[in-house]
């Protein structure tokens, strides 16, 4: 009897919870069915969310498609858009058109030679301004081309047809071609000092500004600190003094400039020029070289450079003891001067020196005829 009275407790508690859950869940229907969706229409079969959506869509659809007052602010900034998209068109349009083309010299224009010369054929007036600054600009490219191709292989070859340009008047424009070439690649420096050291045999005053152009790009950047050009321009004021192109004083002065207030760099630089210039020092100035090396013995001493640069002055030393074998003043292939037909110029760098920049540069001639028929 025990057993079977809690048989009939158990199952009366689980009618009753059944009974609460039924009336719960019949509660929630009637109050569905009661109170309207959020949306306010009946819920369809995906909810009352979705069946407002639907019927949202049929209103939109029966109203001849006009959107609402969002749908409306969505347009106009698709149409500011629009509008700013046709503005920025606009003004593109305004940058692609062609602009009015500023005036150029027709020395900065480049014109092939085949055109260059029928513009010249072209010409009647063979006196005048027009035909002069044709026959410049082929004097200008001929003489570029004509340095730029130049080694050591080919420089007596090349040599003729520099000299058969009339130098007379492009005296500016070979000497600034050289200093192009020679800062673009200053290992050919042997060879362009070679060429200038001929040309100075039949036209002095082209040498003469080559060697004060030289000088005034070495005192700009040795004042300006550029170590890179004074490298450059050292190595080919060496070669122009081998060449005896220019006197030795001008080494020893810049020499002594470069020890005076010894730092790393000028030390350095110092090093380098010796090595370019200690052979034809030994030889024509012997005491000066002694005292420039008796410099650097006293900066070794002192120990007032680093230790790679005090490395590279006891290398230094080591190339003076073996007399500068591996830096010969001048190679057989460029001894094309004889000792009697050079001119060599005094410069010093207490010298106020001109570029003569204006020889560069296009002037007319009035007398241009006459001077081309002098130079041939």
């Amino acid at each position: 009897r025990g057993s079977e009275g809690g048989k009939r407790r158990k199952k009366s508690s689980s009618t009753s919870r059944h009974g609460r859950r039924e009336s719960r869940r019949g509660q929630r229907g009637r109050s569905m069915s009661r109170s309207p969706s959020r949306s306010g229409s009946p819920p369809g079969r995906g909810g009352g969310r979705r069946g407002g959506g639907r019927e949202e869509r049929s209103r939109d659809r029966g109203s001849g498609g006009h959107r609402s007052n969002g749908s409306r602010s969505n347009g106009a900034g698709r149409g500011g858009r629009d509008g700013g998209r046709s503005e920025r068109s606009r003004n593109g349009d305004r940058s692609n058109a062609p602009r009015a083309a500023k005036a150029k010299p027709r020395g900065d224009v480049y014109i092939p030679p085949f055109k260059l010369a029928r513009m010249m054929k072209s010409v009647t007036d063979k006196t005048g301004e027009e035909y002069q600054k044709l026959t410049w600009d082929a004097l200008r490219k001929s003489l570029n081309g004509l340095v730029n191709k130049v080694n050591q292989a080919n420089i007596k070859e090349i040599l003729p047809e520099i000299i058969s340009e009339n130098l007379v008047r492009g005296k500016g424009l070979f000497c600034r071609s050289l200093m192009k070439s020679q800062a673009a690649s200053p290992a050919f420096s042997h060879v362009y000092a070679a060429l200038a050291s001929i040309v100075n045999t039949k036209f002095p005053e082209i040498g003469e500004l080559l060697v004060k152009r030289v000088v005034l790009q070495f005192k700009g950047a040795y004042k300006s600190n550029d170590k890179a050009v004074c490298t450059a321009s050292l190595k080919f004021i060496a070669h122009l003094v081998n060449q005896q192109l220019q006197h030795e004083l001008l080494a020893l002065e810049i020499l002594a400039l470069l020890l005076e207030n010894p730092s790393d760099d000028s030390v350095e630089l110092a090093v380098g020029f010796v090595k370019e210039v200690g052979a034809l020092l030994s030889e024509v100035s012997p005491k000066g070289l002694f005292s420039i090396f008796e410099r650097f013995r006293g900066i070794l001493q002192e120990g007032g450079v680093g230790k790679r640069v005090q490395y590279i002055i006891e290398g230094l030393f080591a190339v003076r003891k073996g007399n500068f074998e591996d830096f010969p003043a001048l190679t057989p292939e460029l001894d094309l001067v004889e000792m009697d037909d050079q001119i060599t110029h005094e410069i010093s760098l207490e010298d106020r020196l001109e570029p003569q920049t204006s020889l560069d540069t296009f002037a007319v001639d009035s007398d241009f005829e006459a001077s081309e028929k002098r130079y041939e």
